[in-house]
């Protein structure tokens, strides 16, 4: 059996426990595509997950793969398949359940996918530097389906420079809404040429000087504390959505999100996205159009794991820290 590279840990904690091993190469079965990947992203849940904040729900069982991003070329067709052709240039997710542990993380040079989780990539896009946008299927979900964001409001996004807040900027402005962005001070003039009306240093513009600036129809929460704070910055009907919970406090955290969801005027919305082919479609067509373009704060070679893993746990960052793997 052929092996490949791929980023392991055989323990919890820092950064440190990263490190390029080999696994067995996966092989495409009935229905699924054997992906060549050239790029993956980090992203904030593989954190927590590597650190073992959330070890009742990753076990302990070693070594264990990470990476749930990628993009490639379509390497090899499983039984039962025609499409998309070998060489094919696709981005998608790896799901988030059906899969044998062995064979999940997409930093690795191949990954095993059913078609309805990837699509084309967008055509002229380098696909290392493309690896800064499937997550940002995440923005779409929360903006277009979730807060159904109209034209002229007034959006919020926390958390403005990184992989999914500055896609929200760039959709906000698009979707023709007035955006309202924060950010480090380091970054508020990227996510201008992003397209925020404003920008605010997070570390000292906070709730209470947000309220002066009027009410909000929709905060985009990619941060996780102080909700019930930037939840009172809603306008009666207003829609919170957050991807992330504050995860010091989990649980009191997932309990306000839920209790909220369904009591008072000014909505709070919590998903974890499971994107599909049509969300990655949908995605391309946003590239290959001119509204969204791919931040990529640094690219890292899969054999410095370890040291994008740091990176994104410093703070501050700009768009994505992507892994280059082919």
């Amino acid at each position: 059996m052929s092996e490949m590279r791929a980023a392991l840990y055989d323990r919890y904690g820092p950064p440190d426990v990263l490190y390029e091993g080999t696994v067995p190469t996966p092989v495409a079965g009935p229905g699924e595509l054997l992906v060549r990947v050239h790029g993956t992203s980090v992203n904030g849940g593989e954190l927590t997950m590597r650190a073992g904040k959330l070890r009742m729900l990753g076990g302990r069982t070693f070594p264990r793969r990470i990476g749930i991003d990628f993009t490639g070329e379509v390497a090899a067709l499983g039984p039962g398949l025609t499409g998309p052709a070998v060489g094919a240039r696709v981005w998608g997710l790896l799901p988030r359940s059906g899969v044998p542990r062995g064979r999940m993380g997409s930093a690795a040079e191949y990954v095993t996918v059913r078609p309805r989780q990837v699509a084309l990539a967008p055509a002229g896009l380098d696909l290392v530097e493309a690896a800064a946008l499937p997550v940002g299927t995440t923005a779409v979900t929360a903006l277009r389906d979730k807060a159904r964001l109209r034209p002229g409001e007034r959006l919020l996004v926390r958390g403005a420079s990184g992989g999914v807040g500055n896609v929200a900027v760039q959709l906000g402005r698009a979707y023709g809404a007035h955006v309202t962005a924060l950010a480090s001070g380091k970054n508020l003039e990227l996510v201008r040429e992003l397209g925020a009306d404003e920008a605010y240093d997070y570390r000292e513009t906070g709730p209470g000087e947000l309220r002066d600036l009027g009410a909000f129809d929709v905060v985009l929460d990619s941060v996780g504390s102080e909700a019930a704070s930037y939840r009172q910055l809603l306008a009666p009907g207003g829609r919170m959505v957050g991807i992330a919970l504050d995860i010091d406090r989990a649980a009191a955290s997932l309990a306000y999100t839920l209790a909220s969801a369904v009591y008072g005027s000014r909505r709070v919305r919590f998903f974890s996205g499971n994107p599909l082919h049509q969300d990655f479609a949908d995605l391309t067509g946003y590239v290959e159009s001119g509204v969204l373009r791919p931040v990529v704060d640094t690219v890292h070679p899969l054999a410095e794991i370890a040291a994008a893993h740091r990176a994104l746990e410093a703070g501050g960052v700009r768009g994505k820290h992507v892994v280059r793997v082919i």
